[in-house]
């Protein structure tokens, strides 16, 4: 499901990708939701889990979640801001373009 005005939740860095994740902890089951726009008009993975948002419960699901869904060790995704909030940025650590492409495919199962 792509974002209406085309632009990507992720954005290719030295060393990785930055992805920004809209997180809904309490979720009946987990699951990938598509791509929403926040308030500030930029898009975000929406993500749903089924972790409370407490004691970082959430946050724990949410990188073993990705980790799982991405192919990567738990130890390449790292939570850069948001901890203690809905919208998260994350920093995947890897080679950028293979990034980028697994996020694509798995945004693409969506559709």
């Amino acid at each position: 499901m792509p974002h209406p005005t085309g632009q990507k939740p992720w954005t290719a860095i030295a060393g990785g990708v930055r992805l920004a994740v809209r997180l809904t902890p309490r979720a009946s089951r987990n699951g990938l939701d598509g791509v929403v726009t926040g308030a500030d008009g930029r898009p975000a993975l929406k993500i749903r889990l089924a972790a409370p948002p407490v004691e970082g419960a959430a946050n724990a699901a949410l990188i073993a979640y990705l980790a799982d869904a991405l192919s990567l060790r738990k130890a390449d995704i790292e939570i850069r801001s948001g901890e203690t909030g809905r919208l998260k940025i994350l920093q995947l650590s890897g080679e950028a373009p293979v990034l980028v492409a697994t996020l694509e495919t798995w945004l693409r199962t969506l559709s």
